[in-house]
């Protein structure tokens, strides 16, 4: 149903406006995921990446310190920064995930827009 929906919309518009329709086309997880680092806001989502990859790097070697540890106090001084860093990095990771649905939506709304000026 929604294909052939589709498929009635773009016959109905006009050239410009299906440029327009091309451009509001739901995204694929990656495609969205990717379309972050674009924008007003991209540089926000660069400087969350590279904290993020720092911060799980520095929990690797954390963390492969601590599986090298021969006694309890090393084990525990390498431990829970591994545990940290990496908590920490997936928090930052996981942080873009709202930016990315408001995303989604913000292109939905586009669409409506635009099937409600075809139609007027």
């Amino acid at each position: 149903m929604t294909d052939r929906l589709d498929d009635l919309i773009r016959d109905a518009l006009e050239a410009e406006e299906r440029d327009i329709l091309r451009d509001t086309e739901e995204l694929g997880y990656f495609a969205l995921g990717l379309s972050q680092f674009r924008g007003k806001l991209g540089w926000v989502t660069w400087v969350v990446m590279i904290v993020q990859g720092a911060m799980f790097l520095g929990g690797v070697w954390c963390a492969i310190r601590f599986f090298a540890a021969t006694d309890a106090l090393t084990a525990l001084h390498w431990g829970v920064p591994a545990a940290v860093l990496m908590l920490a990095a997936t928090t930052l990771k996981l942080s873009l995930m709202p930016q990315m649905q408001a995303d989604r939506i913000l292109r939905e709304l586009k669409r409506v827009e635009l099937m409600i000026l075809s139609r007027g």
